[in-house]
């Protein structure tokens, strides 16, 4: 069982910048971020290899948003700057326990086995 925390979520206006972390309990592989709004399925955002060579963003928040994770500390972090109301969501973080083959794409939820529980992200404008 690895136990995931986030933290770092708030309220913000347009433009503004907020770096969300999560903390790991144990050694992860595959992280990533994902957001949700009430109504609406959670979409991935970003991920990263272990290593942190590899990362991948929506279109949406490619140019804004900056994932890294400190393996030294098992925490993972997302940069979101120049931040818009449609970044508004709660956002969650995902991790691997095991290994896979780096996917230069969209990685699915079912990719994931442990989540946290979300951190809520405002943005008005």
């Amino acid at each position: 069982q690895i136990d995931l925390v986030e933290s770092g979520g708030g309220s913000v206006h347009t433009g503004d910048s907020l770096r969300l972390s999560c903390s790991a309990s144990d050694r992860t592989y595959t992280m990533a971020w994902f957001r949700q709004t009430p109504g609406k399925e959670r979409e991935l955002v970003s991920h990263i290899s272990r290593s942190g060579d590899n990362t991948y963003y929506v279109d949406s928040v490619s140019g804004r948003f900056t994932i890294s994770r400190d393996n030294t500390e098992n925490t993972m972090h997302l940069q979101m700057n120049m931040l818009k109301p449609e970044d508004t969501a709660v956002y969650y973080c995902a991790a691997r326990s095991k290994p896979r083959a780096w996917t230069r794409g969209p990685l699915s939820r079912a990719v994931f086995d442990y989540w946290g529980q979300g951190t809520q992200v405002t943005v008005s404008a």
